[in-house]
């Protein structure tokens, strides 16, 4: 028997937009962290596939696919892994973010507010251009640990690009993480079904969140911006980066758009969701 469909009461518009500039106000503050979804960066029409039914698409049209795996990102990027090679995956991975994807006025304004933590839960690398004309940040990535037999789950990179140690991100005044992975500045890419299971088995005992991401969303609340929860492997993240953090999250939504999954999502996150049109509400954040 199918579980019912939680019914949200969605704040008006004047409200939902008072409680979005409160949340603003402690953005600023660095109290919210931002978790930006590919909404964001989409809205300015990159030339790059910023969506996993986009990228499903785009490894489509590069290799044959069965139908069990079409339309499906992660499934696509398995079956190339298992028919060819890893250095396909990556070389289609790297072919499809190729074009840089140039920074929207929100992610150059999140640069300018010295927060403690930005989580980015796409491939492309705006943030981390919004970023480069500081010197006091850092960013740490997932990695994929197919093939390379590394006993670690990711990877820390200073604001040139260049791998440093683990022991530097205590430093950093802000800290980019990008959780599946970015084509900059090392092409690093979670993206397969493999990756994944690898990633999922430990995820509820936080392994694969670096320490440093641990501590900063400790007493902190998160701002979802841009991103859709229609996926399992999206809730997941979503979940498990925001966990033992403050006990209040915000998330910017169509309800008109939501799927059964996501409505129940918000409902047992606890999440307020904020129906709000993306544009507005980075409006919102940008007069904030």
């Amino acid at each position: 028997m199918n579980a019912p469909v939680p019914q949200i009461d969605f704040a008006g518009p004047a409200d939902a937009e008072a409680i979005l500039r409160e949340v603003t106000a402690n953005l600023r503050a660095g109290s919210v962290i931002p978790y930006l979804g590919t909404g964001v960066t989409e809205l300015a029409k990159p030339g790059v596939p910023m969506n996993p039914e986009a990228l499903a698409a785009f490894l489509g049209s590069k290799v044959a696919l069965p139908r069990r795996a079409r339309g499906n990102a992660w499934a696509a990027a398995q079956h190339i892994e298992s028919t060819k090679h890893r250095s396909t995956v990556t070389a289609l991975m790297s072919e499809a973010f190729a074009t840089s994807v140039a920074p929207t006025p929100l992610h150059r304004h999140l640069a300018t507010l010295s927060l403690p933590l930005i989580v980015d839960s796409w491939y492309d690398g705006a943030m981390r251009t919004a970023l480069a004309d500081r010197s006091d940040w850092g960013e740490i990535q997932g990695i994929t640990r197919a093939g390379i037999g590394e006993d670690r789950w990711y990877r820390f990179y200073d604001p040139a690009g260049k791998e440093v140690d683990r022991t530097l991100a205590q430093g950093w005044g802000t800290i980019l993480y990008k959780p599946h992975g970015s084509i900059a500045p090392a092409k690093n890419f979670l993206i397969t079904d493999a990756d994944y299971v690898e990633v999922l088995t430990e995820i509820d005992i936080q392994t694969p969140i670096p320490d440093e991401v641990k501590a900063r969303r400790t007493g902190r609340n998160f701002l979802f911006l841009g991103c859709r929860f229609n996926d399992q492997l999206l809730r997941t993240y979503a979940r498990q980066v925001s966990k033992r953090s403050a006990e209040s999250h915000y998330a910017v939504v169509e309800p008109d758009a939501l799927s059964k999954n996501e409505l129940r999502f918000l409902v047992n996150q606890g999440l307020t969701p904020l129906a709000i049109p993306l544009a507005r509400a980075i409006e919102i954040v940008l007069a904030g």
